[in-house]
């Protein structure tokens, strides 16, 4: 055999182009075949950081056909479990372990060390179990009662969920030497949030009006509040925190899009 030939089996063409950042995203953050991809470097995934939103775009759209279905089959509760059990398997449940970690260590009570030692143990405690239920259960009961928004509350909560991951990146410093903070924090550009944040934006409002700019001002807000918070205890932000911003902000993302406007209460 060739070095041409070694060289080529090595490195695979790259299908993308300038585009592979996104594509990048999709197999970082998804389980959805991504196809002639360069193998992963180092500074691949931190590459990809502005592109996290297009990314949750694409799983937005992939459990928008995945409701369609279910919504022909069966009522509007059957739809919500279908859809949150695709939400998680689409990701491989990676927020999802993340939360469950980021909350048996930060509600632990402990020393800033053992905190961070508890987040690195893959056995999960009642802290992080409980974590789990609520957030799955609140993702089942506003989809259930989201009427005609389930659609946009499904499409657009999986962006605001990754910026909210983005915004932590830049936002707050890493709390360990390794791990997957110090990876984006030492490869990210100073343009990665601005992309993100504009391509947000713009998504937010064509995808949801008013509702999607409330949705993305709640989702700023809560995750500044938790950053904060874990800073304080944790001295920075981890690769499981990012996790569980990006589930608890598609939480708040969710309550605010299919929140119903209260009749005024005089109303006759």
């Amino acid at each position: 055999m060739s070095s041409e030939d070694t060289t080529s089996q090595r490195a695979p063409r790259n299908w993308w182009g300038p585009l592979w950042p996104i594509g990048e995203a999709l197999r970082f953050l998804t389980i959805i075949p991504v196809p002639g991809l360069p193998h992963m470097a180092p500074e691949s995934i931190p590459r990809a950081i502005p592109y996290f939103p297009i990314a949750g775009l694409a799983l937005g759209a992939l459990l928008v056909v995945t409701g369609w279905i279910a919504g022909a089959l069966w009522n509007e509760a059957v739809r919500a479990f279908v859809l949150v059990i695709a939400w998680g398997t689409l990701t491989a449940g990676l927020h999802l372990d993340g939360l469950s970690d980021t909350f048996d260590g930060v509600m632990s009570w402990r020393s800033r060390e053992r905190k961070l030692e508890i987040m690195r143990d893959s056995r999960i405690g009642v802290m992080g179990a409980l974590a789990l239920a609520a957030v799955l259960g609140l993702k089942v009961v506003f989809l259930a009662a989201a009427g005609h928004a389930w659609f946009m509350a499904v499409l657009l909560a999986p962006v605001l969920g990754r910026w909210a991951d983005v915004y932590g990146i830049v936002r707050f410093p890493p709390a360990r030497e390794g791990g997957l903070g110090r990876t984006f924090q030492s490869h990210r550009r100073p343009g990665d949030f601005l992309v993100a944040s504009g391509t947000t934006l713009i998504l937010a409002l064509v995808l949801g009006g008013a509702p999607g700019l409330i949705a993305l001002a709640l989702v700023w807000l809560v995750v500044h509040v938790l950053g904060r918070w874990w800073t304080r205890d944790l001295g920075g932000l981890t690769g499981d925190t990012y996790g569980a911003l990006c589930e608890i902000a598609e939480v708040v993302a969710l309550a605010a899009l299919t929140a119903s406007v209260p009749a005024p209460l005089f109303a006759t």
